[in-house]
């Protein structure tokens, strides 16, 4: 009787059937789509902590580690101690080698390198990917451990190779920046090392990082203007100590002139 009565209302059943219909396909589509937005991030997750197991980050070796004995393609040997470095220079080939140690969870692989005389201060950023010279070695610094890095100036027509040359017979620094991955040739970072003459010995001393598959926990223009604001107050501090300087300057002359001129 009541089937009856509602078809006698004339309700159309086809309509209400094909809404019911898209509103089942619409919870269906969003159940669907909250599923693959989590099945996603659950991805990127895994991803982030996969690279993170085999993400390697190169540093100077501590003063207490080991001291490690490098041969060059000539023969010529050099030893780097824990924290140093090898800076020489024989029959024309420059010969550079650091002691590193991989603070890292994954294992770095060499790719290549570049040395410029000066200090981290001469170079706003690292040397332009094109101009880093191919590691012909494999060398490989494994995780949590201790290992080394070699490179060689040889060709008598190298312009950097002129300027090391004479940066290692004054005594300055040289900056040395090597390119690596992880040991599946991903996760490409630039670690910077800074060469320092101490005594007989050479200090390696690590200043930047650049990553270059990813901005990183510190974005260039976080460290960019970081370094600016030293500048700042270093260039500051440099004025104030020469106003004080002059102001003594000044005072010391005051207080030595005679009361009367000679002569009176």
């Amino acid at each position: 009787m009541s089937l009856m009565v509602l078809m006698g209302t004339g309700v159309n059943w086809v309509s209400i059937s094909s809404f019911a219909t898209a509103v089942g396909t619409l919870v269906l589509a969003i159940a669907t789509f909250s599923a693959v937005r989590s099945s996603n991030r659950s991805a990127r997750i895994a991803e982030v902590a996969l690279q993170e197991q085999r993400r390697p980050i190169l540093s100077q070796s501590r003063l207490d580690d080991p001291m490690q004995k490098i041969m060059f393609l000539e023969g010529n040997w050099v030893s780097a101690n824990g924290g140093r470095a090898a800076v020489e220079h024989t029959d024309g080939v420059v010969y550079l080698a650091i002691s590193l140690r991989n603070v890292g969870s994954g294992i770095a692989v060499c790719q290549g390198w570049a040395a410029r005389p000066g200090t981290s201060r001469d170079y706003p950023s690292h040397v332009a990917l094109e101009e880093f010279r191919l590691q012909s070695r494999d060398l490989y610094v494994p995780s949590g451990d201790i290992g080394m890095w070699q490179g060689a100036l040889r060709h008598p027509d190298d312009p950097v190779r002129a300027a090391i040359v004479d940066g290692i017979d004054a005594g300055r620094p040289i900056t040395v920046e090597l390119l690596y991955s992880d040991q599946v040739g991903r996760q490409r970072t630039i670690s910077r090392f800074g060469l320092t003459r101490a005594g007989d010995s050479w200090i390696a001393s690590l200043s930047r990082h650049w990553y270059l598959d990813w901005e990183g926990p510190r974005p260039e223009s976080l460290t960019q203007a970081a370094t600016e604001m030293i500048l700042r107050e270093e260039e500051a501090a440099a004025d104030m100590r020469a106003g004080a300087d002059a102001a003594r300057d000044v005072n010391g002359d005051a207080a030595v002139q005679p009361d009367d001129p000679p002569g009176k």
